[in-house]
């Protein structure tokens, strides 16, 4: 699924940014760049913005946009801020090629803890789904995900095997752009073993919670099971939001 203008547009900054081409650190004005990509200035600002929501770039009154340099510095695999939540945008590849294997995709009945979870009436339904991410082929993650039928009718294996936060925001015109996270680190258990290759002395990372969509509807509810490897987190934090 193609990616939207203004992603493409973070996309193609980040690989400039981390191939050092803006060596003063300032970006060109959102002008120059609008006619860089031949785009909208709007696309320009909304790639702008998420960019700063995520840490990578600040603006300076009056001198302009410029790279942070502690987002050069940082070493996490994670920057869960932004429009957009998905593992997709958030994860950070480094050059490395994703990838999702769908291992499972079911249409369930949700137990009491998903119904709660997900604000669900005992009569309906949800997708269960589990997802092996891969980087270059290597797997370093199982998502288990349940979505309510109701606000993803046409969600299928296929989707799920691409960005289904992507999907939601290109196909049904709205963001998954908030959610509750619990973080944790757990002894590695028999699918850790299995599909992570982890070995018995080692941890796993998890991460569980909901995701909503910009309306506040609660949308997905999931957990993450991380090889230890990969399990580094950063978040940037803009106390006037």
């Amino acid at each position: 699924m193609a990616d939207l203008v203004y992603q493409k547009i973070v996309t193609s900054l980040k690989k400039a940014i981390n191939a050092g081409e803006f060596s003063d650190m300032r970006l060109p004005d959102e002008r120059s760049l609008a006619e860089s990509y031949s785009v909208s200035r709007s696309s320009v600002k909304r790639a702008l913005g998420l960019m700063a929501d995520q840490g990578i770039i600040f603006k300076k009154r009056g001198s302009g946009t410029f790279v942070n340099p502690l987002y050069l510095k940082q070493d996490s695999y994670f920057n869960y801020s932004g429009k957009n939540l998905g593992i997709t945008d958030s994860f950070q590849a480094n050059g490395q090629r994703p990838g999702i294997k769908v291992l499972k995709f079911d249409v369930v009945h949700p137990n009491k803890d998903l119904q709660d979870n997900l604000f669900l009436k005992p009569t309906e339904f949800v997708y269960s789904f589990k997802r092996l991410r891969l980087l270059d082929d290597v797997p370093f993650m199982i998502e288990t995900g349940y979505i309510p039928i109701k606000l993803a009718p046409e969600l299928s294996e296929q989707i799920a095997s691409e960005s289904i936060f992507n999907y939601v925001e290109s196909e049904l015109g709205k963001e998954v752009n908030k959610t509750y996270l619990t973080i944790s680190a757990e002894p590695s258990d028999e699918e850790g073993k299995n599909l992570l290759h982890l070995k018995p002395i080692e941890p796993v990372g998890i991460m569980e919670g909901i995701f909503f969509l910009d309306d506040g509807t609660p949308f997905e509810f999931s957990t993450m099971k991380l090889h230890y490897k990969y399990f580094k987190y950063n978040s940037f934090v803009d106390a006037n939001k």
